[in-house]
């Protein structure tokens, strides 16, 4: 009998141990809708990489939680939907929308998980917009119940290495630094070090842009110089077109013809002979030019 009534009650052991007689049976919490539809979510973005249907999922989640009392599981839920809808609007390329999507469940910066937080700073510094989430993690750091959080240490951290310094922000950047009790030593000498090293390089892009009008002048004068050989090249070859026309030989062998006979040139003379051999030089020049002109491809065959 004792056999009988310890394994009789061993499947109740999960709902808080043996009942009683008299002890109503307590039934098992129901699963949110919202679990399932975060189960959804997560398959048609990982598995599917259906994105615009995974963040319409998240979206109907979002307003399932609506109606239901705030808990410790509800602000988890919330949180993995906020990181699967993120995700599924970068990889649409709509990574601008994400802050304004996240805000409107949210609507106070000071309320956003800490997990939210890190993905909208490293996904508007990778994308090189870090501006975007500036008022949002400021407002986020400076709210007393976030200051008591665990994570509050490496988003301050991250907020200076992502937004303060590449926005050249570093008097903020050393303030919150030296200011803030959250850093420890070594952390906030690291934190330091990248601001110091921040503000030489700023120092120093001064005195190089000064040093790059010598190669930019010279860059100028070149590309004028080029273009100015492209103008006498068009120049040349219209001139040459036109020393080449027919009416122009036309008119050169007539004055050619003039000259012999205004000088009474006699071609059976041997003194003429080395003339009229330059003479036929040049005509097969002008010849082989105009040929090259009309036929280039023949002649290069």
């Amino acid at each position: 009998m004792k056999n009988d009534a310890s394994t009789s009650a061993a499947p109740l052991k999960g709902l808080g141990g043996p009942l009683r007689s008299s002890e109503p049976a307590r039934a098992l919490p129901a699963v949110s809708p919202a679990v399932h539809l975060l189960e959804e979510a997560s398959d048609l973005l990982v598995v599917h990489l259906d994105f615009p249907a995974a963040l319409e999922t998240c979206e109907r989640a979002w307003e399932s939680l609506a109606e239901e009392p705030a808990s410790g599981t509800v602000v988890e839920v919330k949180c993995s939907l906020c990181v699967v809808g993120i995700q599924a609007l970068a990889e649409m390329d709509r990574w601008r929308e994400v802050l304004s999507w996240v805000l409107q469940y949210y609507q106070d910066p000071e309320k956003l998980p800490p997990k939210v937080l890190e993905l909208c700073i490293l996904l508007y510094s990778k994308m090189q917009e870090p501006g975007a989430v500036l008022t949002v993690v400021d407002a986020w750091l400076q709210d007393p119940d976030n200051q008591g959080l665990p994570e509050y240490r490496s988003l301050a951290e991250l907020h200076v290495l992502r937004v303060l310094l590449p926005l050249g922000r570093l008097s903020e950047a050393e303030g919150l630094a030296l200011g803030s009790a959250a850093f420890r030593e070594e952390q906030q000498e690291e934190v330091l070090q990248a601001i110091r090293t921040a503000r030489q390089q700023s120092t120093q892009e001064p005195l190089s842009s000064q040093e790059q009008p010598k190669p930019s002048q010279e860059g100028s004068f070149s590309r004028k110089l080029m273009s100015l050989l492209r103008l006498l090249h068009r120049l040349w070859g219209s001139v040459a077109s036109h020393l080449l026309s027919h009416p122009f030989r036309k008119s050169l062998l007539a004055a050619l013809i003039l000259c012999l006979l205004v000088l009474r040139f006699d071609p059976a003379s041997p003194s003429s002979l080395p003339f009229i051999y330059q003479l036929a030089q040049l005509f097969r020049r002008i010849q082989k030019a105009t040929l090259s002109r009309l036929y280039p491809l023949a002649l290069r065959d």
